[in-house]
């Protein structure tokens, strides 16, 4: 499988994943080959590429779940742009609530983890995509931490609307590198303009801007590398946690993005930015270090996860592709000098290897449902 930049794609090319349309409609299913037709629809959809399938490469799996979580973020995105401009225009936001409960229905009422992988972005929809993660993210998390129905409301809502200031910044800015000291003066009153556009709209609800202002101001903490020395709300918690993953791991036009470990290893290092309980809660909502992934180790070797770790999830146990050793990672005494330094992973985030192939060679892969915070 590779990314294939739009203005590089060939008619006869087969798609990897399928393409929805706002409505949720499939216009192509996967393993289609492309049209004349197919690659101008692609055009107008604004998309800066696809994964297309290598010639003789058959089609990865894909669960019935992975293909919902696919559809659901099309027909999401452009309810959430939609939206966003409709606020902007006329300070109404009569359908907010709506695609709030939907994301709540759809992931805020899940009892196991689930695969997130990673959406495309370009200049034009990244706000709008990264709105969307992140309040589908937030809501996992409040659910696995079982917050009141009203909190987790509060905090998808808030998550949705977070980023609605830099909408009003100009292109040229959001597209820069590195920003001068004026620049960012620029784009921090943007923000600031955003936060109070919220005031207004929810007017009836104060927490919905406090939970923005304050996950904003406590991550300038932790980017100018300073101590959080504020009260924050729960709210505000999960919003950091879901705003730095997918903000350090999103796929653009520009960005490199990080490794989910490098990100949940910074997670971790800092407790005091990233409260603890909101970053376990997010490990117990998605699919990371699983059975059958492929991961480099730090010593250089290759591996496959065969068994989670639930208690610590960067020292799984793993079976060595050069020698087939199995490595419990997490008896630091005998083997204190490895780690996992990065995954091994098809180009769209999925694993290597189907967890199938485990349980037919012998390998016990234990299932495990969101239990950190309550049992279902």
């Amino acid at each position: 499988m590779q990314f294939v930049k739009t203005e590089a794609l060939r008619m006869g090319m087969r798609l990897a994943k399928p393409i929805y349309n706002k409505d949720g409609v499939l216009l192509y299913e996967r393993n289609s080959k492309l049209t004349y037709q197919g690659i101008k629809s692609i055009k107008n959809f604004g998309l800066i590429g696809i994964y297309i399938l290598e010639p003789a490469e058959p089609v990865p799996p894909m669960t019935a779940e992975d293909i919902a979580f696919e559809r659901f973020q099309t027909m999401s995105v452009f309810a959430i742009k939609e939206e966003l401009g409709r606020i902007l225009q006329t300070r109404k936001a009569p359908k907010i609530q709506v695609i709030a409960s939907n994301i709540i229905k759809n992931y805020g009422r899940l009892d196991h983890k689930i695969n997130f992988p990673q959406n495309l972005r370009s200049k034009e929809d990244y706000i709008y995509k990264h709105s969307l993660n992140v309040a589908m993210l937030c809501a996992m998390i409040t659910r696995t931490m079982n917050m009141k129905p009203e909190e987790q409301l509060e905090t998808v809502l808030a998550a949705i609307v977070h980023d609605i200031g830099k909408l009003t910044i100009s292109e040229s800015l959001l597209e820069k590198d590195q920003l001068t000291e004026q620049e960012k003066v620029i784009c921090r009153a943007a923000e600031s303009k955003g936060h109070e556009l919220l005031e207004m709209i929810f007017s009836s609800n104060p927490n919905i801007k406090r939970i923005c202002a304050q996950s904003r101001k406590a991550l300038l903490y932790f980017k100018e590398d300073k101590k959080c020395s504020f009260n924050i709300v729960q709210g505000a918690k999960v919003l950091m946690v879901a705003e730095t993953f997918d903000s350090m791991t999103a796929m653009g036009a520009r960005n490199i993005p990080k490794s989910e470990i490098a990100v949940i290893r910074l997670l971790k290092e800092r407790m005091d930015i990233f409260d603890k309980a909101v970053v376990d809660a997010f490990i117990q909502s998605v699919n990371l270090l699983e059975p059958g992934l492929a991961v480099e180790l730090s010593t250089a070797q290759k591996a496959l996860i065969i068994q989670a770790n639930h208690r610590d999830i960067l020292y799984p146990t793993v079976l060595t592709f050069l020698d087939n050793q199995v490595i419990e990672l997490s008896d630091r005494e005998l083997y204190g000098d490895i780690e996992i330094k990065d995954i091994m992973k098809t180009m769209d985030n999925r694993y290597v290897i189907d967890v199938s192939v485990l349980e037919e060679n012998g390998f016990l892969v234990k299932k495990r449902s969101l239990s950190l915070y309550h049992n279902n």
